[in-house]
């Protein structure tokens, strides 16, 4: 018993039945080889099998079974010449039907286009009846382009049909995923392919061009007259000779008004100028000497395009009427080159010779130039505003980097560690300063001065630093040349000012006077005879110049 039977019935539960004899369950086989080819089994579909089969078969297989199955009235079947087997995937590998054409894009909102017109190439594959669509690339175009439908098998109708090759011919359109398709041309293989199966190809058509595209592509229309001039023998007769012209440059628009030297360089190759400065030593200007790069520099200018600021935007070569040339460059006159003025006074010999040579009515003998006196400048050492010692104040004016000043070394060596303390209180009308005591310290290595305050136990005032070691100048001497205290002003009683505050001398100690005492030529005698009271010293009696015998013996 076979089950072609059920094969009628759908397959929905309850019209399907288990086969309980049945012992094999492998899945069928659904490949076999022929002739060296891998072909697909096709299913055995009962009555209609010649029909079913039929519908699978490819263009030439189907040919093959055709003429086996032919027969003539009262003979029987002829058996058709053997033929190799070829399958189609093999016959028609490689043989694509290439057809050109186009579809309009609509643009809705653009005011400059309705639609845009844009080329494809469509690519029809023999071997398996899939269809291809490709756009051209253009560049710069704005529009993803490209593959547009990857390969594949188009329908046709919503009946299920796909687009055969005997669908398509030249002139007609198509319809796929909504977009339609005009075919306007098919190239050589396709036509020659197309005419052997029987079908007559249409006239081929041009693809119409896009609106926005062909208005971008008109080019502007340009009234300018071509030019005579041979610039290619310009280049081949003056390439590297240069007019060079020396002149000077008045910035009047500076404060004080100041007069720079400057070269101009003239090619004449290409008319072009170039201004270069000439700095001396010690200028302080930055070394960058070109003060205006190689242009070509315009003469005179439409009157139209005066008013317009070429700050702006530089000015174009139908702006300019006329460009400077070698016969506007004249020794001795002054030339005005983008708003400044040039006084050319002098020129190497290679430019005399030119002008010599082909502007003879031109003379370029040298000017005489004479520098303006430079007024002299006198230094004013500015006055002294407090801040750090008028040492160094005066070492900042002298110099952009000042160096330190310089110091007695000798003196610094010998009186190293060498400090003359004194005792004092401060002279003032608060009753709280009465009880305030001070230190004061001279450093004989550099003769400055440091206070010091004791701490006094329930006093309130915290002592500690009262004053930095410093160099302290005598009331009314000058800011510019100062009177500072020295040993000699520190007589006991005395009273010092310092920074506006006064201390009177209470004490002092005993190195003190043993060091005055060895300088005693330097030092006043009232400073001396205040030490000595004060520690109760008698006066040292005066020396003799001649010995006598009797200390001579002593001796």
């Amino acid at each position: 018993m076979t089950d072609d039977w059920r094969h009628g019935l759908p397959f929905l539960p309850g019209n399907t039945f288990r086969d309980l004899t049945k012992a094999n369950h492998h899945r069928a086989q659904t490949l076999s080889y022929k002739n060296g080819f891998l072909i697909p089994q096709i299913p055995k579909v009962g009555i209609g099998q010649t029909a079913l089969l039929s519908d699978h078969l490819t263009h030439c297989e189907r040919t093959q079974l055709t003429v086996q199955t032919t027969t003539r009235a009262g003979q029987e079947a002829i058996p058709a010449p053997s033929v190799e087997f070829i399958p189609a995937h093999v016959a028609y590998d490689k043989k694509v039907l290439r057809f050109y054409g186009y579809f309009q894009e609509e643009i809705q909102l653009s005011p400059l286009e309705k639609y845009r017109v844009r080329p494809v190439v469509i690519c029809y594959y023999l071997e398996d009846d899939s269809i291809c669509v490709i756009e051209p690339e253009v560049e710069n175009s704005g529009i993803p382009q490209g593959k547009l439908i990857k390969r594949q098998r188009l329908p046709k109708d919503n009946q299920g049909d796909y687009y055969h090759w005997k669908d398509l011919n030249v002139g007609i359109d198509i319809s796929a995923y909504g977009v339609t398709y005009r075919l306007t041309s098919c190239d050589a293989f396709t036509k020659e392919y197309l005419e052997s199966e029987g079908i007559v190809l249409n006239e081929p058509e041009e693809i119409p061009g896009d609106p926005y595209t062909d208005h971008r592509s008109q080019p502007q229309q340009s009234y300018i007259t071509p030019t005579d001039f041979d610039s290619l023998k310009q280049f081949l007769t003056m390439d590297r000779k240069v007019l060079r012209f020396f002149a000077v440059w008045e910035q009047a628009d500076s404060i004080p008004r100041e007069t720079r030297p400057v070269t101009i360089h003239y090619y004449l190759v290409d008319d072009t100028v170039e201004i270069r400065e000439v700095h001396a030593p010690n200028t302080g200007r930055d070394p960058y000497p070109v003060l205006m790069r190689r242009q070509r520099v315009p003469k005179e200018i439409n009157p139209a395009c005066e008013p317009f600021p070429s700050c702006v935007l530089e000015v174009s070569p139908q702006e300019v009427q006329e460009y400077y040339s070698p016969r506007d460059f004249r020794v001795g006159e002054t030339l005005s080159i983008l708003g400044r003025e040039f006084l050319l006074y002098n020129c190497d010999e290679f430019t005399q010779n030119y002008y010599k040579e082909n502007f003879s009515d031109i003379d370029v003998k040298p000017v005489q130039v004479l520098p303006k006196p430079e007024p002299e400048i006198k230094k004013e050492i500015p006055p002294y505003n407090g801040f750090g010692s008028l040492e160094d104040s005066f070492q900042n004016c002298m110099s952009l980097i000042p160096a330190p000043p310089k110091k007695d070394l000798l003196k610094m060596l010998e009186n190293d560690h060498k400090v003359l303390r004194y005792t004092a209180r401060l002279d003032s009308q608060n009753e709280e300063d009465t009880t305030r005591r001070f230190i004061f310290s001279y450093f004989l290595s550099n003769d400055m001065i440091s206070i010091f305050e004791p701490s006094l136990r329930n006093s309130g005032i915290i002592g500690g630093k009262f004053l930095e070691k410093t160099r302290i100048p005598k009331p009314g001497s000058s800011v510019d040349n100062p009177d500072y205290y020295g040993p000699a002003d520190f007589a006991i009683g005395a009273v010092v000012e310092v920074f506006r505050r006064r201390f009177v001398l209470t004490d002092a100690d005993l190195y003190v006077l043993k060091y005055l005492e060895s300088i005693a030529d330097q030092i006043p005698s009232h400073t001396l005879d205040s030490l000595r009271r004060h520690h109760g010293v008698a006066p040292e009696p005066a020396q003799t110049t001649e010995e006598t015998p009797e200390t001579k013996n002593d001796s």
